[in-house]
């Protein structure tokens, strides 16, 4: 797609020609700046080769755009005004030949004057505090480290907010460089989001800022353009990026945070450094589920319930009541034996400590990530950080349709408002059908198990003296019900998220959020809120309420009422908890495959496809950055979308499955890769934007923490077979020896068939999975005692693994501290020596002030204003 040229020694240092003219260089006769860079159009400069480009805007001269030159024309006016500059392509110079490019150029007195405004952060003396100490045994990392110069582009300063009436107060070498790209573009999109394209004379507030330009069609595309192209020739930051962190060959390296820091921002740094430290705590739990799995399989022969199930003896010759009404015939319990099997490798004794673990991991994750951010927030000078800088940033949609006002009470200001009440209300109604649709389809997506279930059980055909007949040859009814469902309702998600995507946004939209910082937030919110029913539902409905409302034969439970014929769901003898492993396996891992192909081999056609289309004579820079894909502003939002989505079966249901782990882990080894790719190579370069923790999914991952500890230990209690095992093994197996020989035989209760007189088999009594009192009995098919006792069982080790685990959590949270000393420390140090400094330049300053107020003539040895700089710089 891009066009590989040899690029000079100077363009890839990002510095024009001009600069080594000025330097004492020279340059050969009849070859000008221009001529060299229309040779070479891969450049990130004027036609001049001294003003860099800092935003490029494309349109399109369309056969119906007057108004829309009309809109161009006053906008690029007031842009001008602003005191930007502007330089335009031709659209016969470009690659289509229909596209216009508009090259923006942001001169110093505009970056200082905003960058005050902004309170941007800025170098004013080489820091002195070392780095931390090393580390022991640090040559073991040494294969994962990359190079120095990667790790550290740039060295560490003591900044402060800029201020324009302090200028000789911080280190500016070269007003041309001494805002880095990323801070640039940063300022030229807040000008571009704010400028107005009506008239003078008509004063339409709602007129105004580029998002609503690109949304009429005035401008087809605005974006800040990247470095030269990833060639060795030339060693540019995306080069580096590209060579050390976008290549899946460095998927065990390090990230260079601080690189992607410096090129992308602070808010897309953040979000690698959290899914990179999310990957590594991974490991861990990954470890721990193999373990578990691996106790699963090494007990394989040891599983005596299973070995009952399968003995021709005993499960051969146990029959078992019809699975539906009518239709569905009796079936034997040997029929079970695979799917037994295949429970025990996850529902074994190590799963109740894979569960406990899972709730101390979750614990340790989120307070180790607290430590690792506030250690970048200290390293990426985010500490002093607050949220009122965001405020300065109001969302010009909010400007522009808040037109009411009231008095604040404490900055006697009058300030936007609008009717909160109103609007919450309003939010709530529109809730409301997007949850109803979510439960419609959760239940059509029972009511196709309950039906398919029945179809399935009807083909099982027997009679005393034939061999049973299954679905295939390996499939079990319940298997088949739940394999097929799982899928079905794996698309059913993936429709439903197109749609609900949409909703949340225009949901959001419509509460017209002050800040971008509270948009986001509350998009956070609502997209989380619809996507966790969405995709967890199903899996909540197999773990907690399928085979817990059944009935018993001649009294079973109807999900219509009885004349609906779809008998609830009962459970695998073994246990539901196979099914619900089944069911997070398909889920997770379909999101997963489907995210990767959408993430990686969609783009990959793009590029062949606008490879075939470009005109690589005149590829220019800003052309090949117009082919990429746009970065939203809401682009780093699904990125987090997902992770938390996995996040949450992880966490959720890790007791069922504790391969999950392993599988996330598989995943995100291949996702930073995926997305430093896209970011890189796909994607146009974003807006910089700052950020100093991942915000409102701390809160999400929170309270996702506290929940997978409830969960897992209902599972546990409820979904697993465990507790009934162990109160048969403790209180109920028949002799001294504590075994679980019989216990298939107690599980199962007695019905008597010939109580139903429109059937007719050679067979009086049947079983079925309940604790219930045998016919005859003076409480026949009523719970037996052995029932409530497993039932206190369950909530004793609810209880009891909720508070150990909490116990635990809390434990842990208290001993270890969200911010490490060292840092506290450094932080203190770092205050008290910009307080020191900035306190000595005010006092010099003033000393020079009041020298030259009374000395009319300059005396020798004495400072004039032309030695200010110099007097500064050494008391500095």
């Amino acid at each position: 797609m891009f066009k590989e040229t040899q690029p000079t020694k100077e363009e890839c240092n990002g510095q024009s020609h001009n600069n080594s003219i000025e330097d004492g260089g020279t340059q050969l006769p009849g070859h000008t700046e221009t001529d060299r860079l229309q040779q070479n159009k891969d450049t990130v400069f004027f036609r001049d080769g001294v003003r860099r480009i800092d935003f490029i805007l494309s349109y399109l001269d369309d056969k119906d755009g007057e108004k829309k030159q009309e809109r161009r024309r006053e906008f690029e006016a007031n842009l001008k005004k602003a005191g930007l500059e502007l330089e335009t392509e031709d659209k016969s110079d470009s690659d289509d030949l229909k596209t216009y490019f508009l090259k923006i150029h942001a001169p110093w007195e505009v970056l200082a004057t905003y960058a005050d405004v902004l309170k941007i952060k800025v170098p004013f003396k080489e820091s002195d505090i070392p780095h931390g100490q090393d580390v022991p045994l640090e040559w073991l990392s040494r294969p994962f480290r990359l190079p120095e110069k990667v790790m550290r582009p740039q060295p560490d300063y003591f900044t402060s907010p800029f201020d324009k009436d302090k200028i000789d107060f911080f280190l500016i070498k070269n007003q041309d460089t001494f805002f880095p790209p990323s801070t640039r573009n940063r300022i030229v999109y807040y000008i571009l989001s704010r400028c107005p394209y009506h008239k003078e004379d008509r004063k339409e507030t709602d007129k105004k800022g580029i998002k609503r330009l690109l949304n009429n069609g005035t401008y087809t595309s605005a974006f800040p353009l990247h470095d030269r192209n990833t060639n060795e020739q030339c060693e540019s930051e995306r080069y580096h990026l590209y060579k050390n962190w976008a290549r899946f060959l460095c998927f065990y390296k390090e990230q260079p945070l601080n690189l992607i820091r410096k090129y992308y921002g602070e808010k897309i740094g953040i979000y690698f450094a959290w899914l990179g430290f999310y990957t590594e705590m991974l490991f861990f739990a990954a470890v721990m589920g193999v373990i578990c799995f691996t106790y699963g399989v090494l007990s394989y022969d040891d599983n005596l319930t299973s070995k009952e199930i399968c003995d021709p003896s005993i499960g051969g010759s146990t029959v078992m009541c019809p699975l539906c009404d009518k239709k569905c015939s009796y079936w034997k319990l040997n029929s079970t034996c695979l799917s037994s099997w295949q429970s025990h490798l996850f529902d074994n004794e190590g799963t109740v400590f894979f569960a406990m673990f899972m709730g101390i991991w979750v614990t340790l994750f989120l307070e180790f990530w607290k430590r690792r951010q506030a250690q970048l927030e200290y390293e990426w000078d985010l500490v002093d950080f607050e949220e009122e800088q965001q405020q300065l940033q109001i969302r010009p949609e909010f400007e522009t349709k808040c037109t009411d006002q009231r008095l604040n009470r404490i900055t006697q200001c009058a300030v936007y408002c609008m009717c909160a009440v109103c609007v919450h209300c309003s939010m709530w109604i529109l809730y409301s059908p997007q949850m109803l649709l979510i439960v419609a389809c959760i239940t059509g997506v029972i009511v196709y198990r309950l039906a398919v279930y029945a179809a399935f059980a009807s083909i099982m055909k027997d009679s005393p003296t034939k061999k049973i007949h299954l679905v295939g040859s390996l499939i079990t009814p319940q298997l088949a019900t739940s394999v097929t469902a799982s899928f079905i309702n794996f698309i059913i998600i993936m429709i439903l998220n197109f749609f609900y995507e949409r909703v949340a946004i225009w949901i959001t939209d419509m509460e017209i959020p002050k800040t971008h910082l509270e948009y986001e937030n509350k998009l956070t919110m609502k997209m989380f809120l619809f996507q966790f029913v969405n995709y967890y539902s199903s899996c909540f409905y197999v773990a907690f309420f399928k085979g817990k409302f059944v009935g018993y034969p001649g009294n079973y439970t109807y999900m219509f009422g009885k004349y609906s014929r779809l008998r609830n769901e009962e459970c695998d003898p073994g246990g539901c908890l196979i099914e619900l492993t089944t069911q997070l396996v398909i889920v997770m891992t379909g999101k997963q495959v489907c995210g990767n192909i959408q993430e990686a081999l969609l783009p990959l056609l793009r590029n062949w496809w606008c490879s075939r289309k470009a005109r690589k004579d005149q590829y220019s820079r800003w052309e090949q950055d117009h082919d990429l894909q746009n970065f939203s502003q809401l682009g780093l939002f699904y990125e987090y979308l997902e992770m938390v989505i996995q996040f949450g079966f992880i966490t959720l249901f890790v007791a069922s499955f504790p391969l999950a782990p392993l599988l996330a882990l598989c995943n995100n080894i291949l996702e930073v890769r995926v997305d430093a790719w896209k970011f890189t190579t796909q994607f146009r370069r974003p807006v910089a934007a700052k950020a100093h923790n991942i915000g409102a999914w701390q809160e999400i991952l929170n309270v996702v923490a506290i929940l997978s500890v409830v969960t897992n230990a209902f599972i546990m209690a409820f979904t697993s077979d465990m507790i009934p095992r162990l109160v048969y093994l403790y209180a109920y197996h028949p002799g001294s020896e504590a075994t679980m020989s019989g216990y298939i035989n107690n599980s199962l209760s007695v019905y008597d068939i010939s109580q139903i007189p429109l059937l007719s088999i050679p067979i009086c009594c049947l079983r079925y999975r309940d604790y219930r009192y045998p016919p005859g009995h003076q409480r026949q098919y009523s719970h037996t005692m052995q029932f409530w006792h497993i039932l206190a069982a369950k909530l004793a080790f609810i209880i009891i693994m909720e508070h150990v685990v909490f116990v635990v959590k809390f434990f842990v949270a208290w001993l270890i501290p969200d911010v490490p000393s060292e840092v506290k420390a450094r932080i203190k140090r770092e205050r008290y020596l910009i307080q020191e400094y900035l306190h000595n330049y005010e006092v010099e300053k003033l000393k020079i002030q009041l020298s030259q107020s009374f000395i009319i003539e300059p005396k020798p040895g004495v400072c004039t204003a032309t030695d200010m700089h110099d007097v500064l710089s050494e008391c500095l």
